[in-house]
């Protein structure tokens, strides 16, 4: 009776380790992930669960699946304890271009000084992973002490589920690169990559203001000046009501349009030169050419050439960008630590960054700021439960399902347009700050563009980046600033506009002079002259 009770007992004390193990990687998982990454590191794990469970009648096998096992799951308490750590101590993920950097950029007598100055916090992160281990050590044994047992049916089709589940988990390139096997492996090569750029980063970057210095530019205009450049991502004009768009998407900007008349300019007919992000920037600070020797110099080396003081403010995490363009500014700013498409963090938070920026007592300043505008994931760029197109069955809507749009388009567009409703009220945000800058009573200029467009239903039933459809580079452009009125405003909003172009424009507005200046690249020059650029795909028109 009494063995028989025990042969009873032992499948539940498994069962119960299991459970246990489980719940134990699930504590790590969420110390270092948040959202739908929880599910999709626990269903990565869940092969290893099923893998436990199944009854081994060799004991030879058994001790090493528990060793394999244990060593598995310290990779996912590894992984979410150093995450943790991470965001405790400086609210960043491991691969944000502020650790990246740091790892990149550190040696051995630094990391001393580091460990030094954070043993008691380290020491308490390693007390738990120790705790951990050898508590995960003895589940992992009972969890799989099972030998010749038989499993019940139900455990059986349980166990299959759990295995196809996770085989479909490690099938999906973007779960699998969540495994921490897989990430700190990509990690590690991502440091020991940067490690390598970043000497020929600062090198290009001293290169270029070196390039600025002996162009000599100068400004055009006596007393204090204040230009700010406005950045989004992914935004298609043909989504914003100000472009004529159905959805009232940015009642704000229409507003500021309205009320300040001839000191604002809406460029109808914008494109981009490129349909995503890295090239588009390098486009638009490189005068269409950054690294060519007959390029211009980085219009951010030449603007502190000629005696601006420059600000980089950023809602992105990219360690490109943050080398290749912010990192030529006096002051940089990245308040975003969580890189990829699955931030979190919203534009609005520059805001006060931008104020700090413009109150400062330098005469001359030049301001970025970079947001992440539309950029997928939609819903992910606008607060929680402010979607006010949430299935709403209006002309939009219907005009999309008469074209045939899938559901899943048509809630994306939804989603989309939430995005640029919130956009729009950052960058008119940003337009009144501009506009009210600390009482200055010097010059003030405001401009405004996307870096490339988006696809979201409009040809073809695709949502995000596009090179092949005309999406892909329909920008917005505006600009003001509190000069005189420009009384052919209405002929220079009907000229069509290039995004690499943007840099003559900016020059124009910052009042630059140098001998490489090209006033027939600048939108606002009396003899602007149009060229269309190479885009992979035909545009019928580029002046609608």
């Amino acid at each position: 009776m009494s063995g028989s009770t025990t042969g009873a007992a032992a499948p539940l004390r498994a069962r119960g380790a299991l459970a246990c193990l489980w719940g134990l990687a699930a504590v790590f998982v969420v110390l270092g992930h948040d959202g739908r990454r929880v599910a999709q590191l626990l269903i990565l794990f869940l092969p290893l669960m099923a893998w436990l469970a199944w009854p081994v009648r060799s004991p030879a096998v058994r001790r090493w699946r528990r060793v394999l096992a244990w060593a598995g799951f310290m990779c996912f308490a590894l992984d979410g304890a150093a995450r943790g750590f991470l965001l405790d101590a400086y609210q960043s993920a491991p691969d944000s271009s502020l650790v990246l950097g740091a790892a990149a950029n550190t040696n051995a007598r630094e990391t001393g000084e580091y460990l030094q100055a954070h043993w008691r916090t380290l020491l308490l992160w390693l007390a738990g992973l120790a705790a951990a281990g050898a508590w995960s050590w003895r589940l992992a044994a009972q969890a799989g002490a099972q030998g010749t047992g038989r499993l019940s049916r139900g455990l059986v089709v349980l166990l299959a589920v759990g295995l196809l589940v996770g085989a479909l988990g490690y099938a999906s390139k973007p779960w699998r690169r969540l495994h921490p096997v897989v990430f700190w492996a990509g990690w590690s090569q991502s440091v020991q990559a940067l490690r390598g750029t970043l000497g020929d980063q600062e090198a290009f970057r001293r290169a270029e203001l070196a390039r600025a210095r002996a162009a000599a530019p100068s400004v055009a205009r006596e007393g204090p000046s204040t230009v700010v450049m406005v950045l989004g991502d992914s935004v298609n004009r043909d989504n914003m009501s100000l472009y004529g768009y159905a959805r009232p998407t940015t009642h704000r900007l229409e507003t500021q349009v309205r009320q300040l008349g001839d000191q604002m300019l809406t460029l109808r007919h914008a494109w981009s030169a490129d349909a995503s992000t890295l090239p588009a920037l390098r486009n638009i600070f490189g005068f269409g050419g950054l690294g060519r020797q007959d390029a211009p110099p980085h219009l951010l080396a030449l603007a502190r050439a000629a005696g601006y003081k420059v600000w980089w403010v950023s809602n992105h995490d990219d360690v490109a960008v943050e080398q290749t363009h912010a990192r030529l500014a006096d002051v940089v700013d990245f308040i975003n630590r969580t890189p990829g498409r699955s931030t979190m963090s919203l534009d609005g938070e520059l805001l006060d960054e931008l104020q700090k920026a413009l109150e400062d007592s330098a005469p001359r300043k030049l301001i970025v700021v970079h947001l992440l505008g539309t950029h997928p994931h939609y819903r992910l760029r606008f607060p929680a439960d402010a979607n006010p197109f949430d299935d709403a069955p209006d002309s939009v809507e219907r005009e999309l399902e008469r074209q045939g749009r899938p559901y899943w388009v048509r809630r994306l567009r939804q989603d989309y347009d939430a995005a640029m409703l919130y956009h729009d009220f950052v960058v008119s945000e940003t337009l009144a700050l501009t506009r009210n800058a600390g009482g200055n009573p010097g010059y003030r200029a405001w401009m405004y563009l996307s870096d490339h467009g988006q696809e979201v239903g409009h040809a073809t039933d695709h949502a995000g980046h596009s090179p092949g459809t005309a999406a892909g580079y329909r920008i917005p452009a505006l600009l003001w600033s509190n000069d005189a009125p420009r009384p052919e405003r209405a002929a220079i909003a009907a000229r069509p506009f290039r995004g690499d172009w943007a840099g003559w424009t900016m020059a124009s507005l910052l009042h630059l002079r140098w001998p490489g200046l090209q006033p027939a690249r600048d939108v606002l020059a009396k003899d602007y002259v149009w060229q269309a650029p190479r885009l992979p795909i035909a545009i019928s028109a580029y002046d609608r």
